[in-house]
C-alpha cells in the first residue's frame, strides 16, 4: 500500500468515527437527555462534556483535522487536480469548517460556560433559564456538525473509490 493510500484510508476511518459519534449523539443522546428534568439534564451534559475530553476522542477529532488536508496534499502531489484531489478538498473543507469550526466556535464555549455553573445551589427558575440558554442552540450546532461530518465522510469515501483521474485542460477525465 502506498503512503498516499494509507493516509487516505486513515483519514476516511477517523472521518467515519467522527460522523458516527455525532450522528449517534444526535439521534439517541439528544432525545434521551431531552426527557430529563432540568437539573438532571444539566448535570448529565456537564458529565458528558467532561468525559468526551479523552485521548481516543481527541485522536480521532484532531486526526481527521490533520489527515484530511494531508490526504488532499498527497493526492495533489501525486496526481495533480484529479477527481480524488477535489473530493478530498471538499472533505477537508466540510470537516474543517463544519465540524472543527462549529465545535471550536460554538459547542466548546457553551460547554465551558456550562461547566462553570454550580447547579446544586440553583433554584428551579435558574435551572430552567440555564437549560433554555444552552439546550436548543447546542443541539442545533451538534446537528450542523453532524451533517458536515457525514458530508466529509461521503467525500472521503468517494475519494477512496475514485479511479486515478488525469487532468486534461479544464476538464477532468477518468
Amino acid at each position: 500500500m502506498k503512503t498516499s493510500e494509507l493516509i487516505l484510508l486513515l483519514a476516511t476511518i477517523v472521518a467515519a468515527l467522527m460522523a458516527g459519534l455525532f450522528y449517534a449523539y444526535s439521534c439517541s443522546v439528544v432525545p434521551g437527555l431531552g426527557r430529563l428534568p432540568d437539573l438532571e439534564y444539566l448535570n448529565a451534559m456537564q458529565s458528558i462534556n467532561r468525559a468526551i475530553l479523552n485521548p481516543l476522542f481527541l485522536c480521532c477529532f484532531m486526526g481527521a483535522l490533520l489527515l484530511l488536508p494531508l490526504g488532499t496534499w498527497t493526492a495533489y502531489r501525486t496526481g495533480g487536480l484529479t477527481t480524488r484531489c477535489w473530493l478530498l478538498l471538499l472533505a477537508t473543507a466540510a470537516y474543517v469548517l463544519g465540524v472543527f469550526g462549529v465545535t471550536i466556535t460554538g459547542n466548546v464555549p457553551m460547554n465551558e460556560a456550562l461547566d462553570k455553573l454550580v447547579l446544586d445551589n440553583s433554584t428551579a427558575d435558574q435551572l430552567r433559564m440555564h437549560r433554555a440558554a444552552f439546550e436548543s442552540r447546542w443541539n442545533t450546532l451538534n446537528h450542523v456538525r453532524t451533517v458536515f461530518a457525514v458530508l466529509a465522510l461521503v467525500f472521503a469515501v468517494l475519494a477512496c473509490i475514485s479511479r486515478t483521474a488525469v487532468r486534461t485542460g479544464i476538464r477532468i477525465q477518468e
